[in-house]
């Protein structure tokens, strides 16, 4: 069990449960606490900290809806609260509560879509050494399926892209795009009755994850940016821009030739 460090009483301007939830995420933040753990019962956490045992439990009520822990009622070794996740993964059920409850405009998960994402194609084309694709490359061969419907194709893209970003190390952009996946994979099926053609549309988006995917091996950071770039805002353009705004960046381009290795480039 964590060692709970002395604290001084509230103030007046500060509220009590407030005071319960920073002692827990300092000692999450510090490694004090981890998943598996169980916290300090009410009474001690009441003492400890100087504030009301309903203090403790409004704290734990928080920590419970942001999914960090989970309670258990009663007497014995399985009652009280159990860390069950790290802060990234409340950090991801908590933006997508945020997404389902306020419904996010969506050019506005696009562009966040551009920012995050073209950081992490850059940072994991630069890598060295060079992290595991080997979820990405299975990932990509699933989406090659014949037959594959479009809304299981979706959410394979969907997991790729989060697979993008896990692969980063970037705890704060993967929790970020977890908590943004349904909203990403919601645009994304909405849009699938605009496109004419589904079997072109699925061709093209299957080679531009892969030439993402290869220019990051290639370590041509300039190139995986532009082409994940492209590949977020042509399917918005072509799907949900008419609705939804202007598109955040150009339309759709033709299929362009895979990526060329450096050593064979002129250019």
């Amino acid at each position: 069990m964590a060692r709970v460090h002395a604290y001084e009483r509230p103030s007046a301007s500060q509220r009590a449960w407030q005071v319960v939830l920073e002692h827990i995420e300092s000692q999450l933040l510090s490694g004090e606490l981890a998943a598996g753990d169980r916290l300090p019962g009410e009474r001690q956490l009441s003492t400890d900290l100087g504030v009301g045992r309903s203090s403790v439990r409004e704290a734990l009520r928080v920590l419970e809806a942001m999914g960090l822990v989970r309670t258990a009622t009663g007497s014995g070794p399985t009652a009280g609260a159990i860390i069950v996740a790290t802060p990234a993964g409340a950090m991801g059920a908590l933006m997508r509560l945020q997404v389902a409850a306020r419904g996010f405009p969506v050019a506005d998960i696009v562009r966040t879509r551009l920012v995050l994402e073209a950081s992490v194609v850059e940072e994991l084309a630069d890598a060295d050494p060079a992290p595991s694709f080997a979820e990405l490359d299975r990932l990509l061969d699933a989406m090659d399926a014949v037959g594959l419907a479009a809304e299981d194709f979706l959410a394979l893209d969907a997991a790729f892209h989060l697979a993008l970003a896990e692969a980063s190390g970037n705890q704060v952009i993967a929790a970020t795009m977890a908590g943004l996946r349904s909203g990403i994979e919601g645009y994304a099926r909405a849009g699938v009755a605009r496109i004419a053609d589904w079997d072109a549309t699925s061709a093209r988006l299957r080679h531009e994850h892969r030439g993402v995917l290869e220019a990051i091996r290639e370590s041509d950071a300039p190139l995986a940016r532009t082409l994940i770039r492209d590949h977020i805002a042509g399917y918005y353009a072509e799907t949900l821009a008419e609705t939804s705004g202007p598109p955040p960046a150009r339309p759709p381009a033709p299929i362009p030739a895979p990526p060329v290795s450096k050593e064979n480039r002129t250019w």
